[in-house]
């Protein structure tokens, strides 16, 4: 069991595969958008023998992320060999959806559970704004076709940002009714390179909570998954909505995950800037007793919360970078 200093079983890893997306978000990047080079990327290999070391640690719960996770050639391969890992029993993953409707079926059979998809606005053209791309029916079609899979329940992440897209609040919950999905509403982070971050235009939870409250009647769930989302069930659906308050509140108590980057780095902690290099052990020939021994030593300095509510600190990697 990896437990830290502060009695936290860290049972969950989010392992990001690549640091490349087809979308430009404006709110996640700016316009350089530099990638790292292809041989500082974890292989395949390397991510399941850390998955497996992990495993044999008590870590159950793996999620894929990026940059944009279905970018990957063979991804489908990797979901296999995670799968068939003794004590993995949760395999997720995050993605924009563009190209899930395509590859849902082979990801179910490889292994996939859950499916997290980004989607920030319901407004096709403006979809195309923010992200660059006219790709917004292909995303749609992968949250249908994913509903169609039992990749239930399917949850859509959405940032919430004042004078962007915080006119959508209520037709979000109206889609979570309507197609029995959930969504989380996630209050906007300051990471790395976008140009947009600034503190005045977080959306407390709270405020969009009591929005919808006024239009929706919504009563508590249990969330089974044991993550940050506060959530609700909606009356006569299926639906529910769910609240992720990182900046407005502490979440740390609750915290049970570590993140491996997509070039290698373990970081214990999302609003943290420290890092350790992992990839230097893994290939440079380290046993798994002495990765085990890292890893361990990692999670039991794992911080006990983020920065002071109020203090935002800008974290000076990008979401795409550190893996959603």
């Amino acid at each position: 069991m990896l437990m830290d200093k502060f009695n936290r079983v860290i049972n969950y890893i989010r392992v990001s595969v690549t640091d490349r997306c087809n979308l430009r978000c404006k709110y996640c990047v700016n316009e350089d958008f530099p990638f790292l080079p292809h041989a500082e990327i974890l292989r395949y290999e390397e991510i399941i023998r850390f998955v497996r070391i992990c495993a044999e640690l008590g870590v159950s719960k793996v999620r894929l992320t990026g940059g944009e996770p279905l970018i990957k050639q063979g991804i489908a391969f990797l979901l296999k060999e995670i799968n068939m890992i003794q004590g993995i029993h949760d395999i997720s993953l995050t993605t924009n959806g563009v190209y899930l409707g395509e590859k849902v079926q082979e990801l179910k059979e490889a292994g996939l559970k859950r499916v997290n998809i980004s989607l920030d606005t319901l407004k096709p053209q403006r979809f195309t704004f923010i992200t660059g791309v006219d790709v917004f029916d292909r995303v749609l079609n992968g949250i249908e076709r994913s509903k169609d899979m039992g990749l239930n329940p399917v949850k859509i992440n959405t940032v919430m940002i004042k004078g962007f897209n915080d006119d959508e609040i209520l037709d979000f919950a109206k889609f979570a009714k309507v197609w029995d999905v959930d969504v989380r509403f996630i209050e906007f982070m300051p990471f790395g390179e976008s140009t947009l971050w600034d503190n005045s235009k977080i959306i407390p939870s709270r405020a969009i909570e009591e929005m919808i409250k006024g239009v929706y009647k919504l009563e508590p769930s249990f969330n089974s998954h044991r993550g940050p989302a506060k959530m609700f069930k909606i009356r006569g659906s299926l639906g529910k909505i769910g609240f992720i308050s990182p900046v407005s509140s502490h979440i740390c108590e609750e915290c049970n995950r570590i993140r491996l980057t997509s070039n290698g780095m373990i970081r214990p902690c999302l609003f943290s800037d420290v890092e350790y290099d992992v990839k230097k052990l893994l290939r440079s020939g380290a046993d798994d007793q002495e990765i085990k021994a890292f890893i361990g030593n990692i999670v039991r300095d794992k911080p006990e919360r983020k920065y002071e509510i109020g203090q935002v600190k800008k974290c000076q990697r990008s979401l795409r970078n550190i893996g959603g």
